[in-house]
């Protein structure tokens, strides 16, 4: 009996001490070097306007009316299978196989949408234009998705083509290590910029 008793209280003390050791002490330490070493990434790579944050740019987010209808004015994100549409709690991506009927059905309506909205044939809308991303989170867009809108937002803005594609090719971010993936374009911050533009 007393030997139980004493293995439960060393039991006790040992999961207390871990608890502030490593539960505690650890993550502390971790975060503090965190806060040091990458504070913009360790807060979320949060982007701020004018002291406001705005979002992250780790986080898509849609450019759409109460309706979800694309503003024409602003460069428009890839779609999101993530809750509601980039919801960061619920990040996942459809699950639909490549030949899934509904699938289709969606990347047929998005193209014709996207092509009306851009005033282009349906064969010029890039595939990320009308597919979301595993996460349902991507913030980034390709280029060829980008310069496929430089047109309409230089139109409904009324500036020229020449400052929109600039600030697409400011935007432009190459290719993870140099080599892998393509070439993209984070859409918050190409839109951010837009707005700035005008400002």
């Amino acid at each position: 009996m007393r030997n139980s008793i004493r293995q439960y209280g060393v039991a006790i003390r040992a999961m207390l001490v871990l608890t502030v050791v490593l539960g505690i002490g650890y993550t502390a330490i971790i975060t503090g070097i965190g806060q040091l070493v990458a504070p913009a990434q360790a807060n979320g790579s949060m982007i701020e306007v004018d002291g406001e944050t705005v979002g992250s740019s780790l986080i898509g987010q849609s450019f759409t009316d109460a309706d979800g209808n694309a503003l024409p004015e602003w460069f428009q994100s890839r779609p999101s299978a993530a809750g509601d549409g980039y919801d960061s709690s619920a990040s996942s991506g459809s699950n639909y196989g490549p030949e899934n009927e509904e699938l289709l059905a969606a990347i047929e309506e998005r193209t014709a949408a996207v092509a009306e909205l851009n005033g282009v044939d349906a064969a010029d809308v890039p595939i990320d234009a009308v597919t979301a991303s595993a996460s349902g989170l991507d913030p980034h867009i390709s280029v060829a998705y980008a310069d496929l809108q430089v047109q309409r937002v230089a139109e409904v803005r009324g500036l020229t083509v020449e400052q929109v594609q600039q600030l697409v090719d400011d935007a432009s971010q190459g290719r993870d290590l140099g080599y892998l993936g393509e070439e993209t374009v984070n859409v918050l911050r190409l839109n951010i910029a837009l707005a700035e533009l005008e400002s």
